[in-house]
Order: structure tokens, then C-alpha cells, then sequence
């Protein structure tokens, strides 16, 4: 992976790409958030994941106050280079903020 990737990405008008977190070992889908340039460094640098926090306009690193971190296990980007996937180990084994292991916890019923 050459050193500059994180440039090559493809960020919105506001310079932030979506990102997706999944359990490393599982493969359960924990959340989605935003990065831009500088969370996606701070991520890569210090081995947990930070994000960008849109509703409060700040850097956000995962866990800091709960202390839900984040540990980066791989990092991947999908073949449009606008979507980012971290595969972490989640300390806690809590990603969302309501306490659940994962945002993604409400199932539409539908018929197929």
C-alpha cells in the first residue's frame, strides 16, 4: 500500500469518507461512523480508531470517555475508494452509545 492512500481516498464536500466497523474476529457489523484525513492518521498512528464526530464538529476518539476503545486490528477500503472498513477489537464489547455490542440491533420485518 503506497505511503500516500489515505490522500488517494474519495471524501465528501465536507472531507469526510464513512466508515464501517466489524468485530475483527466475528465478522458482526458494530457501527458506522465518519473519518476525515486527520482521524484516519490518528487511527493508523496510534492503533485506535477515531473518528469525526459531525453532530459536535470535533475529533472523536472512540471510547476515550467510556472506555469502549477501539483497537485496530486490519484496515480496508472498498474498491470506489469512498468507503473505509476497520476491523477492531472492541474493548467492552460495547460499540454503541446506547450500550448495545452494536448500532445495528433493530430488524425490519419484511417479507421476501
Amino acid at each position: 500500500m503506497p505511503d500516500n492512500w489515505i490522500e488517494t481516498l474519495k471524501y465528501d464536500a465536507q472531507g469526510l469518507i464513512p466508515a464501517i466497523a466489524q468485530d475483527h474476529q466475528d465478522g458482526t457489523i458494530l457501527m458506522m461512523a465518519w473519518m476525515n484525513r486527520h482521524a484516519l492518521e490518528l487511527t493508523v498512528a496510534t492503533g485506535e480508531v477515531h473518528y469525526w464526530s459531525r453532530s459536535r464538529q470535533e475529533l472523536w476518539h472512540k471510547g476515550a470517555t467510556s472506555g469502549h476503545i477501539q483497537k485496530l486490528k486490519k484496515l480496508y477500503y472498498d474498491c470506489d475508494r469512498d468507503v473505509i472498513l476497520v476491523k477492531i477489537e472492541q474493548v467492552g464489547d460495547i460499540a454503541c452509545h446506547t450500550g448495545a455490542r452494536s448500532c445495528f440491533f433493530t430488524e425490519v420485518l419484511i417479507e421476501i
